[in-house]
């Protein structure tokens, strides 16, 4: 299985409105996705975070590349900062360990331009 955890926090209070549109059409989008086994999100120390499970890598990004999710990202780069990690597991991680290595081994997040 393929874990993703993402955890995002909006550059400014203005930027909430958009962020929040795009998050929910990506968040719909996840929970309907094929191949996804896990989609659940929380904030933690104002960074809204995702954890999502797939049965494969190839899944997550066939999600991550189609829309809305894709105009989710073009649209983040502008309006939050954060970072994104994923992995390989056996089984879904609990919160606590997936934002361990969010933390330790995430990448900075970079949105892609229009």
């Amino acid at each position: 299985m393929y874990v993703s955890v993402t955890g995002l926090k909006v550059k400014r209070f203005w930027h909430l409105p958009r962020f929040w549109w795009h998050a929910m059409r990506s968040f719909r989008q996840a929970q309907r996705a094929p191949g996804v086994r896990l989609v659940e999100v929380r904030n933690v120390k104002g960074y809204q975070h995702t954890l999502t499970c797939w049965h494969s890598r190839r899944d997550m990004l066939n999600f991550m590349r189609s829309r809305p999710h894709i105009d989710a990202i073009r649209a983040f780069g502008d309006i939050a900062t954060g970072r994104t990690y994923g992995w390989e597991a056996d089984a879904p991680p609990n919160w606590d360990d997936a934002l361990a290595q969010w933390r330790e081994k995430g990448r900075d997040y970079e949105g892609r331009s229009k």
